[in-house]
């Protein structure tokens, strides 16, 4: 990393933190520290809830979802709206009313202790295997920066985040939050500019678009109903629905933030924007993705971008096997930009015929660089 890149880091990592250790300033109550006294706006507290549910893992998997399968994962999102439509009218006013500090609470109060306590028992035992993801996937582009260890920049990241909630409790957690998707707002717009302007100079905007098309990943609705494929409408209608309902409506890393409302209304329309701007969101996340993709059409990906995995492969004695599956990789990335470019001029002519034609020679050569970007997963997962 250059000095420059340092001080952006080190500037928003401490800005981030500083603004939210001072909004929380004054949190000494059980009530303040919790629920941040029920004093948080709608606005901050939706962009809160965006952030706890848009982790890491969004920003970085995500577009790499699009890189693969394309953009229908976006339907595992269209039944978010409804079921924040239910909890706005249901769970919203329940917990408000019931003065909770947590969905687990209701139960003890609405059952007995043990109720309470089995639920409040999965629910640390579920997060705490779903922190884990959350933060592995940046530990890993971090110590692919720094060249560190995945445990180190694991217990990094972890450390601040465990310092931050400890010192300012939720109103911290929630202004950070603000905060955060913030930047991460301005990261997306960057890198989706950056996904166009690096493109090569004869690949213009809509060029990249046609490209993505022609690779299938701008594919956003699968109306077939089948079982054995995980996106399509139905799936996310109806089980991405009943999904959200037990995400948002007792998962507590969720319910927490909307108890933080100074009003029944206030949380509500937290909810709701939630509901409004989330698969737009998500729709970008995922075409910065297929941009990306085009981007290394031209551009020749490594076969391996993780350093500590081709280290791990060439201590193992398997070098020159991965030396002939990395020169068979490179020469497919070749050999697909000649039919990505004939796609582009029969596009640009309007011949519908070369097009197609162009389109399946195209494909035929997407499945041998296919072909040999996963024999070059095949020996990660044989030496790890």
């Amino acid at each position: 990393m250059s000095l420059l890149d340092w001080i952006v880091l080190a500037v928003t990592l401490g800005g981030v933190v500083s603004y939210g250790l001072w909004r929380s300033r004054g949190s000494r109550s059980l009530d303040h520290y919790v629920l941040a006294g029920r004093s948080m706006p709608w606005y901050a507290m939706a962009l809160s809830i965006m952030a706890t549910q848009a982790s890491a893992v969004t920003f970085i998997s995500t577009p790499g979802q699009a890189y693969v399968d394309g953009m229908r994962f976006v339907q595992f999102y269209f039944g978010l709206p409804l079921a924040m439509v239910v909890l706005a009218f249901t769970a919203v006013p329940l917990f408000h009313r019931a003065r909770v500090f947590t969905a687990y609470e209701y139960l003890e109060r609405r059952f007995d202790v043990k109720t309470g306590t089995l639920v409040a028992a999965i629910f640390l035992v579920q997060r705490g295997l779903a922190l884990g993801v959350t933060l592995y996937a940046p530990a890993v582009v971090l110590s692919v920066i720094f060249g560190w260890p995945d445990w180190q920049t694991t217990l990094i990241m972890g450390g601040v985040a465990v310092a931050v909630t400890t010192l300012g409790g939720v109103k911290a957690t929630a202004w950070s939050h603000m905060m955060q998707m913030m930047v991460m707002t301005a990261a997306l717009v960057a890198a989706l500019v950056c996904a166009v302007v690096l493109l090569p100079s004869h690949v213009s905007f809509r060029d990249a678009v046609t490209l993505a098309g022609a690779s299938g990943k701008l594919n956003v609705i699968t109306t077939a109903f089948d079982w054995n494929d995980r996106y399509n409408l139905w799936s996310g209608l109806f089980g991405g629905m009943f999904l959200a309902l037990a995400y948002f409506g007792t998962d507590q890393s969720q319910v927490q933030r909307y108890l933080t409302g100074k009003s029944i209304a206030e949380s509500r329309r937290g909810l709701m924007f939630n509901a409004a701007v989330k698969i737009p969101m998500q729709l970008l996340i995922l075409f910065i993705g297929a941009l990306v993709y085009v981007f290394y059409i031209y551009q020749a990906p490594p076969l391996i971008f993780e350093r500590n995995d081709l280290a791990r492969i060439q201590a193992q004695g398997v070098g020159q096997e991965y030396d002939t599956v990395d020169r068979r990789y490179q020469s497919a990335h070749e050999a697909r930009r000649l039919p990505a470019d004939a796609v582009l001029e029969a596009a640009r002519r309007g011949a519908a015929g070369a097009e197609q034609g162009a389109r399946a020679a195209y494909r035929a050569a997407q499945s041998d660089f296919e072909a040999a970007r996963h024999e070059g997963a095949r020996l990660v997962e044989a030496g790890s």
